[in-house]
């Protein structure tokens, strides 16, 4: 006697096509700068500073299905007075992506690699803000998926004559 049930299961169609795959072979910091130029005066309590945050997405292939993805996430907090601080940090990430058509396979690189990727940066951030005397940076989460669509739309426009 077996435990199983097979009556309700479909059987598989022989040329079924592979479900698409990632697999993150590593993450890394690249670049981590933090600037705190007017410490101890930038730590006083005051005026609510301005917050400047960028945000750019690169990635390159390394393999025929490997491709390493770069955040670069950016901000600077100022008073009209003063730079509170000033941090940049590149991180990226390497991924094998299989069984995406190749159709699909740039905006899928471009915006589910950096979503896997943004939670370990948003931390780092966090903690470099934390560590130089500020409240934790918090951000935001990004939609990469709008992120990738202003991004083509800007190169499609760049890209018309005149």
């Amino acid at each position: 006697m077996t435990d199983t049930n097979d009556a309700g299961a479909q059987p598989q169609a022989e040329n079924a096509p592979a479900a698409p795959g990632m697999n993150i072979l590593g993450q890394y910091i690249k670049d981590l700068s933090f600037e705190n130029p007017n410490a101890p005066r930038s730590l006083q309590q005051g005026e609510q500073p301005k917050l400047d945050i960028n945000v750019n997405v690169n990635a390159q292939p390394v393999g025929e299905d490997q491709f390493e993805v770069v955040i670069t996430l950016s901000a600077k907090a100022e008073r009209p007075d003063m730079v509170m601080f000033n941090v940049e940090l590149v991180y990226a990430g390497l991924f094998r992506i299989t069984n995406v058509p190749q159709e699909h396979m740039h905006p899928f690189v471009m915006i589910e690699c950096p979503r896997m990727l943004f939670p370990f940066a948003r931390n780092i951030l966090a903690e470099a803000s934390r560590n130089g005397g500020f409240p934790p940076l918090l951000l935001d989460p990004i939609d990469f998926a709008q992120l990738y669509r202003q991004n083509m739309a800007q190169q499609a426009s760049q890209a018309k004559p005149n």
